[in-house]
């Protein structure tokens, strides 16, 4: 990998709240895994992100092996914790695969779980801009992310698609191996809407620039839930979140009962309705037949059973 400044950090790496301060690039990996190469799982049109994202051409999504969380459901499991299916790419050849998408009419590159690979990923996006890439960039990450490194990429993120997962960290240590996820993801947030504003889009609804968080709602975690509406309320009003019904027990949560089910319809339009009391009407919903439309298989050449 040829080095660049953002690279260079990666001897002594703090490029998420982890601060494992191991040194990648000489191969040794910390919580993430992952060394200094960056591993991907998949990279291809998606179509089922939230319809500013997917539009109708589809995200170019790129899928990042590894996590720096231990989430207990994940549903990309396959990649997040087991590195099933990956191959490593340089940036050059990353940046070929970003210009690939957008001849496919991408309307967008979309990276996802970036938050361990944010210094590789630039560099990525700084060639493929060089080489002529124009459509957004959309950072897409379970949002414990580091301020300081997404301060030193700004400019190079259009669209932030962060999630809130916790604001409670005895669940986001029970569930996701994370002692302090509610106490980093205020700041993350803040952070990101400071960079690129409230979502925009253009005439034909697609997102061009600001921040959508996404908020899993957890079955039996209601109170958590209402705790992560109510922040983003605080936030501002204006808020665009996407409040997903999609939960289903994959990978481990077969060993916790609490989550070891379906989220319910009635707890769905609970939390639903929560948000609309608190005057977030920027939301996008899902229905509870998402469960089993969103789990991937990354086996397959198209891992999503989106149309």
């Amino acid at each position: 990998m040829n080095e660049s400044p953002l690279i260079d950090q990666l001897t002594n790496c703090e490029c998420c709240p982890r601060k494992c301060r191991v040194n990648r690039l000489d191969g040794q990996v910390g919580f993430c895994k992952v060394s200094a190469g960056m591993q991907i799982s998949h990279i291809g049109l998606h179509f089922g992100e939230e319809p500013p994202v997917s539009g109708t051409r589809g995200s170019g999504t790129v899928f990042f092996a590894g996590c720096n969380l231990r989430c207990v459901f994940c549903q990309n499991y396959q990649i997040s914790q087991e590195f099933r299916h990956t191959r490593t790419l340089t940036p050059d050849e990353l940046a070929s695969e970003m210009l690939r998408l957008q001849d496919e009419g991408a309307h967008n590159i979309n990276f996802v779980s970036p938050s361990h690979m944010i210094f590789q990923m630039a560099e990525s996006i700084r060639r493929a801009k060089h080489k002529g890439l124009s459509i957004p960039i959309v950072y897409n990450s379970n949002g414990y992310d580091s301020v300081d490194a997404l301060r030193q990429i700004r400019g190079l993120v259009d669209i932030y698609l962060p999630d809130i997962k916790y604001l409670d960290n005895a669940i986001g240590q029970q569930f996701s191996a994370v002692r302090d996820y509610a106490d980093s993801i205020p700041e993350v947030l803040r952070e990101m809407l400071e960079q690129v504003g409230h979502l925009e889009m253009n005439e034909e609804g697609i997102a061009v620039r600001g921040v959508l968080v996404r908020h899993l709602v957890l079955p039996g975690c209601l109170e958590n839930s209402r705790k992560c509406l109510g922040f983003l309320a605080d936030l501002s009003l204006n808020t665009f979140i996407s409040i997903m019904s999609q939960y289903s027990p994959q990978y481990k949560a077969c060993h916790y009962p609490q989550i070891n089910r379906t989220l319910t319809q009635a707890e769905y339009d609970e939390i639903t309705e929560y948000a609309l009391d608190l005057g977030l009407e920027n939301a996008f919903v899902q229905e509870l037949e998402s469960q089993e439309q969103c789990v991937p298989d990354f086996a397959q050449d198209r891992p999503f059973n989106f149309v």
